[in-house]
């Protein structure tokens, strides 16, 4: 009976050690954040923590992958129901900023802190920046060939979106503005007319 709770503890308690790391890096940030302290928050031991994650550096690391497996699965999950075309790169975008707003506070601690936390977070931080650029040319590249958008250069523009996308962002998760409906009452039209798709209402149809 007790075997199956076994086999999951190692899951379970991962987990219990990253929700307490969260806790703590965003209350005290990285550098003054203490692995007994992380310790402490999910009742767990050293030795736990120290078998799934090596040092905090590595702890962090999970931390913005983590995050990053989230919003890619909330983006996908979102798409599915959509048909191929412009339409799924507007809801991967909506999803997106919407993610961001509901888990406002990781997003500001894995997107704010890691910028100052020196190469290897740098590192890491393009490495996520570069697989939503990948997502976002995939879903562009769909649209052009189904013809909703001409034929355009999907990887310097999804590049270009990112960084649109990571300004507007940073400075929400900052200070709280712009306010969410204004990003994506501005920010995604912009986007979308930038690769030459109209709404019926700006076409005037």
């Amino acid at each position: 009976m007790d075997e199956p709770t076994n086999k999951r503890d190692p899951d379970q308690t991962r987990t219990r050690i990253l929700d307490a790391a969260l806790n703590i890096f965003a209350n005290k940030g990285y550098y003054s954040t203490r692995m007994d302290e992380i310790v402490d928050e999910s009742q767990t031991s050293k030795g736990s923590i120290y078998f799934h994650f090596p040092n905090k550096e590595q702890l962090f690391l999970a931390l913005v992958d983590q995050f990053a497996d989230l919003l890619e699965r909330r983006v996908t999950e979102a798409i599915q129901q959509e048909e191929v075309g412009i339409h799924r790169v507007r809801v991967a975008l909506e999803t997106c900023l919407t993610t961001f707003a509901k888990y406002r506070r990781p997003a500001k601690l894995l997107l704010v802190q890691a910028v100052g936390l020196g190469t290897t977070f740098e590192n890491k931080r393009n490495e996520v920046n570069d697989r939503f650029a990948d997502l976002i040319a995939i879903y562009l590249q769909e649209a052009i060939d189904v013809g909703d958008i001409p034929p355009t250069d999907v990887e310097v523009v999804s590049y270009a979106w990112m960084g649109a996308i990571y300004g507007v962002v940073i400075r929400w998760v900052y200070t709280g503005e712009p306010e969410q409906q204004r990003i994506m009452e501005s920010l995604l039209p912009v986007l979308l007319r930038s690769v030459g798709f109209e709404t019926k209402e700006e076409s005037g149809e």
